[in-house]
């Protein structure tokens, strides 16, 4: 049977992230054991997309994951399953997330032994990868766009052949605050030194332990991870952007990352001293948590060269 992967674009502004999550109970506290919501506020009512079949009392976050695979399914007509590259958290965008779903190639035949109609379930490969790419698109919501697919052979894992991906992040730093785009760059009040932070970036290419660059609770059994390249480029005046890649990243890493290196900028930091922050595995020692709002999620390889993923 086909499998297709698709190149996804989206603004995370108002996704609870790219993972389809447990459905929650609308009500303050009422999630439950190990619900997400649970002795908490309950979301927002623009991040429910409707209650659960099956689940009484429950609704449905609005996750990419969930509406890219619903728009998906109702151009196929089957119940196909869209796994994403990066789980990316709420707030967060993406230029190059890739996803990838097997369906059937055609309908099966009619009882008189001919090739089943164009409205049949499944995709066959004799409609185009452009078809696909339109058909979906017009399923989906304005912040979120499909562009581009391709045929990706049947054992194409899109988490596990990944081989490495690209972010960036994006700093508003002016006495006068975004407003149009206030949505995907993060604003700081103060100057930044890119001189400095371009220094201090260079310290964090190559393969260390990035305990200190991680969240708590990140739930991985190792915290050693490789960078091949971080550079910081001056936009314009106010705009200063962090591009970063690498094989694979801990969560909150790059946020953390860009939050150490505006302290560097701000002179707050030594470059010098990135080196010992990152020998020291503590979180203490390492810049804030930028917020999601900056971050984007360029492209995603899986030939172990960079750029955006063929196709």
């Amino acid at each position: 049977m086909p499998r297709y992967a698709l190149t996804i674009a989206y603004d995370g502004s108002d996704f609870c992230g790219w993972q389809k999550q447990e459905p929650v109970c609308p009500e303050p506290g009422g999630g439950g054991p190990g619900v997400p919501g649970a002795g908490s506020q309950p979301p927002p009512s623009d991040k429910i997309v409707g209650p659960v079949e099956g689940r009484p009392g429950r609704v449905a976050l609005r996750t990419v994951q969930h509406v890219a695979e619903r728009a998906v399914r109702e151009v196929v007509r089957e119940p196909i399953e869209l796994i994403g590259a990066s789980r990316t958290d709420a707030g967060v965008h993406a230029r190059g997330q890739v996803a990838a779903f097997t369906c059937a190639p055609l309908d099966p035949p009619r009882g008189d032994g001919s090739d089943a109609t164009p409205e049949g379930r499944g995709w066959p490969r004799s409609r185009g990868l452009d078809a696909l790419v339109r058909a979906v698109n017009g399923k989906l919501p304005e912040d979120v766009l499909v562009v581009g697919a391709w045929d990706a052979g049947v054992g194409f894992d899109p988490i596990g052949g990944c081989t490495s991906k690209g972010y960036s992040y994006t700093i508003h730093a002016s006495r006068r605050r975004p407003l149009f785009d206030r949505r995907f760059v993060h604003h700081v009040w103060e100057p930044l030194d890119v001189g400095a932070m371009s220094e201090a970036a260079s310290a964090f290419v190559g393969e260390h332990d990035f305990a200190g660059f991680a969240a708590a609770g990140h739930g991985r059994l190792t915290t050693v991870r490789r960078v091949l390249s971080c550079a910081v480029t001056r936009v314009s005046d106010e705009r200063v952007r962090i591009d970063i890649s690498g094989t694979g990243f801990l969560y909150n890493m790059v946020r953390i990352i860009a939050g150490t290196l505006a302290e560097a900028g701000r002179g707050r930091i030594g470059p010098g001293e990135i080196p010992g922050i990152i020998a020291s595995r503590e979180r203490s020692k390492a810049g804030p948590t930028f917020p999601a709002r900056g971050l984007c999620l360029e492209w995603v390889r899986y030939d172990g060269s960079e750029g955006p993923a063929a196709g």
